[in-house]
């Protein structure tokens, strides 16, 4: 199985489409799109969060230097985490599977199951490579 990326504008519009999602999300949404385009990996976490701290390793363990934003120890974190919910299309603020939240080239990657998805098929690998952060 395959997953593909697409790009930020892709889903930004598709998010704001949808009637509801109020100047909060707005604002949540242009906070990911800003800080998504600092670094070649982006990971949006929380600091307990288990599967957070796994997925912020193996990209370390690949020589991948990310920038990781802890949405707990964040002043907006709450409104980020709450755009990223809605922009992953999970149902709620502690749905299962809705944080790590990776961004790899600006690209929406997706929550833990899509990352490990791409590492195990190898796709991953050709992702970093294109958005610059992996030499090999």
């Amino acid at each position: 199985m395959q997953y593909q990326t697409e790009s930020w504008g892709s889903y930004k519009m598709n998010s704001l489409a949808f009637g509801g999602l109020g100047m909060v999300a707005d604002t949540g949404l242009l906070r990911i799109e800003s800080l998504a385009a600092e670094s070649a990996v982006v990971i949006f976490s929380v600091s307990t969060c288990c599967m957070c701290h796994a997925v912020k390793g193996l990209f370390r363990g690949m020589g991948v230097s990310p920038a990781v934003h802890e949405l707990d120890l964040h002043p907006y974190g709450g409104d980020i985490q709450r755009a990223l919910i809605r922009l992953l299309g999970c149902s709620g603020s502690s749905s299962p599977g809705s944080l790590p939240v990776v961004f790899i080239g600006g690209k929406l990657v997706g929550a833990m199951d899509r990352v490990m998805a791409s590492h195990i098929n190898g796709s991953l690998v050709p992702l970093l490579k294109d958005a610059g952060a992996l030499w090999l």
